[in-house]
């Protein structure tokens, strides 16, 4: 499993920006997709997931409102999309993905990508 997450860059509080995943190397009908962030100094925390096969999402209480995670099947890829951004968004975001037998939408993710760093200044 390969995940190439990309996207990030600075932005000013109240931006938006989406942040992409690109998936290759196995069938990911049966897998949950996430996106984890990491700010600095701080432990790596859930963002938001998505089970492929029926869409459905889960979002940390942080980015709901304002995150909408979403996928292509046809280009297997996942986004990430950030409205109205805040400062305290501030982190590296990471692509992350495991089989769906897995159970929980937060945590058990075993296939993770490189991050792509999102600064947001006030």
């Amino acid at each position: 499993v390969q995940l190439q997450a990309s996207g990030g860059g600075l932005v000013q509080a109240g931006d938006s920006l989406r942040l992409s995943c690109a998936a290759s190397g196995r069938d990911f009908s049966s897998y949950f997709m996430a996106w984890f962030r990491q700010a600095p100094q701080k432990a790596r925390e859930f963002v938001a997931a998505i089970k492929w096969n029926t869409a459905s999402t889960y979002y940390a209480d942080s980015g709901k409102g304002r995150f909408t995670i979403s996928r292509d099947n046809a280009k297997n890829a996942v986004y990430l999309q950030m409205n109205n951004l805040r400062p305290e968004d501030t982190a590296v975001y990471y692509c992350a993905s495991k089989y769906a037998f897995v159970t929980g939408w937060t945590s058990g993710y075993n296939y993770w990508g490189q991050g792509t760093l999102v600064t947001v200044s006030s």
